[in-house]
């Protein structure tokens, strides 16, 4: 009994699906044919997404790029499950061509089982992962990902219901993806201490040096163009060098705001965001931090996504206190021992400072290799070009790390503790930690074969060519000479010894609101 009524419901599913197919094939669907046949083949393959994720990571600044990561690895989840399980699992035959007109048929028909639609599987997850990130691009790109699932319908190769269960699976697809790597939404926020700042209505009183040489991601509307609309009444400086080093510009800026009570803002990359900390410490004013470089880490780390969320909290006088870490040169042997007690005194150069990384070892060249071909052949191949260049010619350094000789492939140390998978650093939680995250990739035999192995298997954690602690000081020492250090992107010598240590909550610095 049980057994017929369930193949009664089979049927009649079937039999709607099948009407509900022959609906549509017997519609006239004006401007519908010489579209949806050729966006249903560029899904082919994912070629349609990835394409679209590249332009969002091009144009979206952060929060774009992570859209974009995102929404391909549901898809890369999606189309794994679905063709390799899915349709396995349930074999069904096509749809009948007969009754859609030829001309909405695909050049080559797909042959393998129906159920579920796999390019419908992509659309959804694709779309969906998109929106988890960013709810503007999710809106863009939902449009696109419903017309490819659509026109599998259209043109014959799918019934409605493999193409709803398919789009199901996509969705299923993004939100499993989510559970093994959260969303930023997901995330709780960080835990830093608040701070007195100024609002600003409309801007006033906040000066904003805006860097347009910074490496910037290409947007979709101009940055200065946004501030002046957002902020009306504040003074948008945009540097030209003719005008002077960027450096005097931003001190100019930070001294005008200590004199009207105002504030010190900066739009650029994270090179232009350090000098303007160093200002912004110098005249003891608030600094607000707009993105308008290539990464934007402190800018992301705040949570200060977009100009429009930063501006936003410029108004309402939203704003937290920051660490700040610092890089003091060690010009001889009697200070290098004050060091080592904890009593180290700044040598004759003024400190340095670094509000997300510092290292030394083979990151400083490649940074050094990829600005030299990055404008030859654009950022992504200028980054592999150095990559292959560094893992093909660099050699470990000797140096002292607390007073103990030590072969480093690279020495790491970020202002703040990092979660991150490896060795890469990936977002800090907590702006105020009072701590170093300090990673060593040590020299050795086969070092550079066995650290690609454990990084690639997730063993970093568990071998003895790398190490990692959490101090709140850190001196380097012995340095050969030519030896360059790269702090916050950019890269410079580094002096023989110096002293690395934090700024326990010095910086003032706008974040956005929260929700």
């Amino acid at each position: 009994m049980n057994t017929l009524r369930v193949g009664r419901i089979r049927h009649r599913l079937h039999a709607r699906d099948v009407a509900l197919f022959a609906r549509v094939a017997s519609r006239r669907w004006p401007g519908a044919e010489p579209v949806l046949p050729r966006l249903s083949t560029s899904a082919n393959h994912g070629l349609l997404w990835f394409g679209i994720g590249a332009g969002i990571w091009a144009l979206g600044g952060v929060r774009g790029r992570r859209a974009a990561v995102r929404g391909v690895a549901s898809l890369a989840l999606a189309s794994a499950t679905v063709n390799t399980l899915a349709k396995g699992a349930v074999r069904r035959a096509r749809p009948l061509l007969d009754d859609v007109p030829i001309i909405r048929h695909l050049p080559h028909q797909p042959v393998t089982s129906s159920f579920p639609s796999g390019h419908a599987a992509s659309a959804a997850a694709f779309a969906t992962g998109v929106a988890m990130e960013s709810r503007g691009w999710g809106a863009a790109v939902a449009p696109v990902a419903a017309s490819v699932a659509f026109s599998r319908v259209y043109t014959g190769v799918h019934f409605p219901s493999d193409v709803l269960v398919g789009a199901a699976l996509g969705v299923g697809a993004a939100y499993a993806a989510r559970g093994l790597v959260p969303s930023r939404s997901q995330l709780p926020a960080p835990a830093r201490p608040r701070a007195d700042a100024p609002a600003l209505p409309e801007g006033k009183g906040l000066t904003v040096v805006v860097n347009p040489s910074s490496g910037a991601q290409p947007q979709l509307i101009d940055p200065v163009r946004q501030l002046q609309t957002a902020l009306p009444q504040a003074r948008v400086v945009v540097y030209d060098p003719e005008i002077g080093p960027l450096p005097e510009v931003l001190a100019e800026a930070a001294k005008a705001a200590a004199e009207s009570g105002g504030a010190l803002g900066v739009c650029g990359g994270d090179g232009t965001v350090n000098a303007a900390a160093a200002c912004a410490l110098r005249f003891d004013v608030p600094l607000a931090v707009l993105p308008g470089g290539t990464f934007n880490h402190f800018a992301a780390d705040l949570g200060a996504d977009t100009i429009a969320v930063a501006c936003a909290a410029v108004e309402a006088g939203s704003a937290v206190r920051a660490d700040v870490g610092r890089i003091r040169t060690l010009p001889d042997a009697e200070e290098e021992a004050s060091a080592e007690r904890g009593g180290a005194q700044p040598g004759a150069d003024e400190p340095r400072y670094f509000l997300n990384t510092f290292s030394i070892g083979v990151y400083p060249e490649l940074v050094r290799v990829r600005e030299h071909w990055s404008p030859r052949v654009g950022g992504p191949p200028a980054a592999l070009i150095a990559v292959l260049q560094v893992l093909r010619t660099a050699r470990p350094l000797r140096a002292k790390v607390n007073g103990r000789a030590r072969s480093v492939w690279l020495l790491f140390a970020g202002n703040g503790a990092y979660r991150s998978l490896g060795m890469a650093p990936a977002r800090r939680h907590d702006l105020s930690d009072g701590l170093l995250d300090v990673r060593i990739a040590h020299g050795g035999r086969f070092a550079r074969t066995r650290l690609l192995a454990t990084a690639v298997l997730g063993g970093l954690a568990r071998t003895r060519l790398y190490a990692s602690a959490r101090p709140r000081r850190l001196l380097i020492s012995d340095l050969p000479e030519g030896t360059s250090m790269a702090y916050d992107g950019e890269v410079v010598p580094a002096p023989s010894s110096l002293l690395l240590d934090k700024l326990d909550e010095a910086l003032t610095v706008y974040r956005p609101v929260e929700d």
